[in-house]
């Protein structure tokens, strides 16, 4: 059989969905996953405000470089 995620098999798969199922129950799982998806955009948020620094500290520093010259 061949590897579908991460080197599991569909039956490994198949296990840990049901462990999950009984270890958080059927109506946990759409908060769980809830909020999961905002911990997630939270984190791509978070980064994109650090790239916008980022940008925004090299074309500052770039044209006070040219100021001088």
């Amino acid at each position: 059989m061949t590897p579908l995620i991460l080197g599991l098999s569909a039956w490994e798969l198949v296990a840990i969905v049901l462990v999950v199922l009984l270890l958080f129950g059927g109506k946990k799982i759409p908060e769980l996953m809830r909020g999961l998806g905002k911990g997630v955009k939270s984190f791509k948020q978070g980064m994109n405000e650090i790239e916008e620094e980022i940008n925004k500290d090299d074309t500052s520093s770039s044209e006070s470089g040219s100021d001088k010259q």
